[in-house]
């Protein structure tokens, strides 16, 4: 199973002004880090941050998503300028050992399938996803391994 599809990651002028404003476009301070541990998934050049890198944690709303199903999700980002993602026609590497909620749109911007997929699949399941009427466009949300998830509360 064989499809075309580009990956994008954020656009770097929404990046560039949102560092250049010092808050992400929901009033976030802009807070810089530095990575003492490698792992930090950066949506500005589709890899993990390494230790000692300068990021920035910002909420973003993908733009072409609106509506009902506007979903608003926290997204690191290089504090500073980045080379970005030039291979768009590929699946990011930086991602293969991370497993992704895709999250398929049809052109209105309904949300109309979630599948969580282990990166190392990815192209599978990207056209798997593409080959259903109605698809438009995929977001994709990193997961957090399982040793690092929160116990959901529960309320009495």
């Amino acid at each position: 199973m064989s499809t075309s599809f580009l990956v994008t990651p954020l656009p770097p002028e929404d990046v560039d002004r949102i560092r250049s404003r010092g808050t992400d476009d929901f009033g976030n301070e802009l807070v810089v880090t530095i990575q003492e541990e490698a792992g930090a998934p950066l949506r500005c050049c589709l890899r993990d941050a390494t230790v000692g890198e300068r990021v920035a944690l910002i909420a973003w709303q993908p733009a072409e998503v609106g509506g009902a199903y506007a979903e608003i999700g926290p997204v690191f980002i290089h504090a500073d300028r980045c080379p970005g993602y030039a291979e768009v026609e590929s699946y990011p590497p930086g991602f293969r050992h991370r497993n992704q909620l895709f999250r398929a749109y049809d052109e209105g911007g309904r949300q109309v399938e979630n599948r969580i997929v282990e990166g190392s699949a990815a192209e599978t399941a990207i056209a798997d996803l593409f080959a259903s009427p109605g698809i438009a466009h995929l977001h994709s949300r990193n997961l957090l391994s399982t040793a690092k998830l929160w116990s959901p509360l529960v309320a009495k």
